[in-house]
């Protein structure tokens, strides 16, 4: 089992490359990842969403890429021509002002000039810068992953003993159930007496309301798959990826457990059913962290 949250960092150091990846992962219905990494590895940003892809399957995730490339690299050169005519016009005017200013401007001397000459690095990643990334995000995605496994273990944990907690409220509700008829018919006749005084209470309305009443108060069938639940929940929870299966399990848990309170008429059933929503509730909110 894996949680949704976690964190992983993966680095590479060589050849004049220093390259590190961090992912951040929280809590998210659907897979969405979110990446700030240079310009330089723009055109590679969907071959990321695709490994990222392959490691996970839901959660929101931050991935930082940074990089610091010491490498000689080529440059290219580029004229601005126009702070380059700026230059020239300035230059003759200036002479224009005075005949014993020489107009002894140069190429080379105006190429020396601020902003004549831009100097751009070439852009977009080679198969070095490629590779390092390809191997500096596996090791961030390991990483997050060990983490992730090690808080879904510990989740695993919380909601196998709550379930264990579900099976024995259960367990309580059926040894009760069939005792509420019983306790039906005993106040009813005790009332019937009371308001009668004296009078033969009719056994076969008896019986006729205190059918009635067992047949409205049955919860045979939701017991019965309240159990099965259990059995499921325990199943699931040995598979990687769970949190949509049990998400919906945890909401037929929810729907059982009220159909027993609205159909209860009986205190002790009442009350096992409130702790029943309360532990139901709790494993939910953990089930939302679950991959």
């Amino acid at each position: 089992m894996l949680s949704m949250t976690g964190y992983g960092r993966g680095e590479y150091k060589q050849d004049g490359i220093e390259l590190s990846v961090e992912i951040k992962t929280v809590n998210n219905r659907y897979l969405d990842a979110s990446l700030k990494c240079p310009k330089n590895f723009a055109a590679y940003e969907e071959v990321m969403r695709a490994r990222i892809r392959e490691k996970l399957t839901r959660g929101h995730a931050d991935v930082y890429v940074s990089l610091t490339d010491k490498r000689e690299k080529l440059k290219s050169l580029s004229l601005d021509e126009g702070a380059a005519l700026s230059y020239i016009s300035a230059a003759k005017r200036l002479c224009s002002l005075s005949p014993d200013i020489p107009f002894d401007l140069t190429a080379t001397s105006l190429l020396r000039l601020p902003d004549v000459v831009v100097r751009e690095e070439t852009q977009g990643a080679d198969e070095e810068l490629i590779s390092a990334l390809e191997r500096a995000l596996c090791t961030a995605l390991e990483n997050l992953n060990a983490m992730r496994l090690t808080e879904g273990e510990k989740l695993k944990a919380d909601m196998l003993s709550r379930m264990d907690t579900i099976e024995k409220l259960v367990g309580e509700v059926s040894s009760r159930a069939p005792l509420v008829a019983q306790d039906y018919r005993a106040r009813l006749e005790e009332k019937m007496k009371k308001y009668l005084e004296g009078v033969n209470v009719d056994e076969g309305k008896l019986l006729t309301e205190v059918a009635l009443f067992t047949d409205k108060s049955n919860i045979d069938e939701e017991l019965t798959r309240l159990k099965s639940h259990i059995e499921q929940f325990r199943e699931i929870c040995k598979a990687p990826v769970v949190g949509r299966k049990l998400d919906f399990l945890v909401q037929e848990f929810n729907r059982e457990t009220n159909t027993i309170c609205s159909k209860s008429n009986d205190l002790t059933i009442t009350r096992c059913g409130l702790e029943l929503k309360n532990e139901i509730e709790k494993i939910r909110e953990q089930v939302q962290n679950v991959e």
